[in-house]
């Protein structure tokens, strides 16, 4: 089978998703969470992550502080694959727990809402590995004025 190329558009699409991934795996909270983020199309992403005893609160389950974070990025990532010139802020997030999420590999979606201007919004979900929703939410991003391309972690 032959690979067909893309379109320069597409291309250039593809690029901007594989720099987000790489400016997502260079942020240094990322040393304390192994997560992999993966961008397969515009306004939606997908974050992979293993929950383990050390993200555990004292009763047992994964700590808030574990669905904020893939829930944010998940949302963030998703929205910000639709600008290719500036870094997104976080300017709001609405997260509701719906079962606690235990030990095991886990998935946070995150897909746009609406917004293409300045304000973005969108939504994220966490997946347990049975296939169960554990928590859900919804966040607003904003454009900020720091160039991505300006990033160091951003390269395709």
């Amino acid at each position: 089978m032959n690979a067909t190329p893309l379109e320069p558009a597409a291309a250039g699409e593809a690029a901007h998703f594989r720099a987000l991934e790489s400016l997502y795996r260079s942020a240094p909270v990322n040393q304390l969470f192994e997560s992999r983020l993966r961008i397969e199309s515009a306004g939606t992403s997908s974050i992979a992550f293993d929950v383990g005893p050390a993200l555990f609160h004292a009763a047992g389950a994964a700590h808030g502080t574990v669905y904020f974070k893939m829930m944010d990025d998940a949302a963030f990532y998703a929205a910000n694959s639709l600008v290719s010139d500036r870094f997104l802020l976080t300017t709001g997030f609405n997260l509701f727990f719906t079962k606690p999420l235990g030990e095991g590999p886990a998935r946070a979606e995150g897909r746009w809402i609406s917004g293409r201007r300045r304000v973005f919004v969108a939504e994220a979900r966490i997946i347990d590995s049975s296939g169960e929703e554990c928590a859900r939410g919804t966040g607003t991003f904003m454009r900020s004025r720091i160039p991505l391309a300006g990033l160091d972690g951003y390269r395709a």
